[in-house]
């Protein structure tokens, strides 16, 4: 097992009769494949008690209960007050669900389906536990009735998700994870696959549903949590990642969501996305951006990088290890490295000996700061310099990036730009794709300076 890869299957239904001659094998296998951590989803009474008693019997196995549209029929309020005491009876139920829609196989009237799904979210926030959300053909009526109920309180996740684009992002905006299963990996379902394309990383969950929806490369058998990686592998393809990057970075959104697993919250000095090692050296800032994400979450790919004190060079050194195993070192992080522009020499310098590619991140106003032109002093150990630019004019860079030198900080960065070409190899502006930023006008001012310029994906870091 690669201990970077370390996966939680978010949605599986080991209760069911099928695994019921090989149950502790396919948990075994599930282990030995990377999966740490197994929420088994109850779908009515029976299910549901049965996912709570391998829950208490397995450490690394938790339970949600509730029940599924289609068995909507059952339920009253006998089994909502039996529900609700399988939720107290154990610390390991972590959800209510599956709940929701089923306008598919439609086996319960659509009225009682409704109001089946109403009380569970109601009992949802009364136990205060996120919903795990069953949504077949019936998109705007889940939609209509978690805003009706409020069901944002408590959030969740729309489970096997089957909707547009537009749904997956109405769902986000409630507060709800969008979790995809294997059929990501069928070749027919552009699609899915362009849904997960559109998703902010923070907000994917990955499952089984085992056991259904087998991956591709076993379609018409039975699934099990063991094949999660077939799922997480085209995960990762489809955002442009590693498999160690959407391990960590959707074990980390179950752990948020449901209480599961054991993440490591420490403070980060150098992370790895993807085949790049980048470096976290403060996070003091020249700027105090309104779409930093700093200012709600500290993470980035799954990665805590708020520190508790700056690092020293060796503490850095130390952090990086052996950096030939990257591409590329980038000095990023949540703040801005040329705050410290004596480290980022010295650590280069060593870099640069390795035969490392080294590369900068910077908002370009360093120069302001230390009251001299740094750029001669990059020469030789920095590749490449990435400069947010981020407006076409200084009044609109001040309204978005809050500049501690007010607008002179615009005219910095562009001065930053035109002298960065004399002493570095790659010089690139860019710009985050800001609502109602005019990214054209953005190109134009780039072009004025003489280097390249590239877009950036709002809303998605790393």
């Amino acid at each position: 097992m690669n201990p970077l890869v370390q996966l939680t299957d978010t949605h599986a239904h080991l209760d069911g009769a099928g695994y019921d001659a090989d149950r502790a094998a396919v948990i075994t296998r599930a282990t030995a494949a990377g999966v740490t951590h197994i929420l088994t989803v109850g779908c009515d009474l029976k299910s549901s008690q049965a996912a709570v008693e391998l829950a208490k019997s397995t450490p690394h196995i938790y339970a949600a209960v509730g029940i599924h549209p289609h068995d909507a029929a059952t339920a009253n309020a006998e089994t909502r007050a039996a529900l609700q005491q399988l939720i107290v009876s154990s610390d390991k139920v972590v959800a209510v669900g599956e709940m929701g829609l089923d306008y598919y196989r439609d086996r319960a009237p659509r009225a009682i389906q409704h109001n089946c799904f109403r009380h569970q979210i109601a009992l949802a926030k009364e136990v205060n536990l996120p919903l795990i959300v069953h949504d077949r053909d019936a998109h705007d009526d889940v939609l209509t009735i978690l805003r009706e109920e409020d069901a944002a309180a408590v959030g969740g996740v729309l489970h096997c998700f089957s909707g547009d684009i537009a749904m997956a992002h109405a769902c986000i905006e409630l507060g709800f994870y969008i979790s995809f299963p294997a059929t990501i990996t069928y070749p027919n379902n552009d699609a899915l696959r362009a849904v997960a394309r559109s998703i902010s990383t923070d907000h994917l969950l990955i499952e089984t549903d085992c056991p259904y929806l087998s991956p591709q490369k076993f379609r018409g058998k039975r699934n099990e949590p063991a094949y999660l990686r077939y799922t997480a592998e085209k995960l990762a393809e489809i955002k442009g990642l590693s498999l160690a990057d959407i391990s960590r970075i959707t074990s980390l959104n179950a752990y948020r969501l449901f209480g599961i697993g054991d993440i490591d919250q420490s403070a980060r000095i150098a992370y790895a996305i993807r085949d790049s090692l980048y470096l976290n050296i403060t996070n003091r800032c020249t700027n105090s951006c309104t779409f930093c994400a700093k200012f709600k979450d500290w993470t980035v790919k799954g990665h805590q990088l708020k520190l508790e004190r700056e690092p020293s060079v060796a503490e850095v050194r130390a952090a990086i290890g052996d950096p030939s195993r990257f591409r590329e070192v980038v000095f990023c992080g949540y703040g801005e490295p040329l705050l410290r522009i004596d480290l980022v020499k010295e650590i280069a310098a060593w870099l640069k000996e390795q035969g490392c590619k080294v590369r900068v991140n910077t908002d370009g106003q360093a120069n302001l700061v230390h009251q001299r032109n740094i750029l001669p002093e990059l020469h030789g150990l920095i590749d490449t310099v990435s400069v947010s630019l981020n407006a076409a004019d200084a009044a609109t860079y001040q309204h978005w990036c809050r500049s501690r030198f007010g607008e002179q900080g615009y005219v910095a960065v562009k001065e930053f730009l035109t002298l960065a070409k004399a002493h570095i190899p790659e010089v690139i502006a860019t710009a985050v794709a800001l609502p109602g930023l005019d990214m054209a006008a953005c190109r134009a001012a780039a072009d004025e300076t003489g280097v390249k310029f590239r877009a950036r994906e709002y809303n998605e870091l790393g």
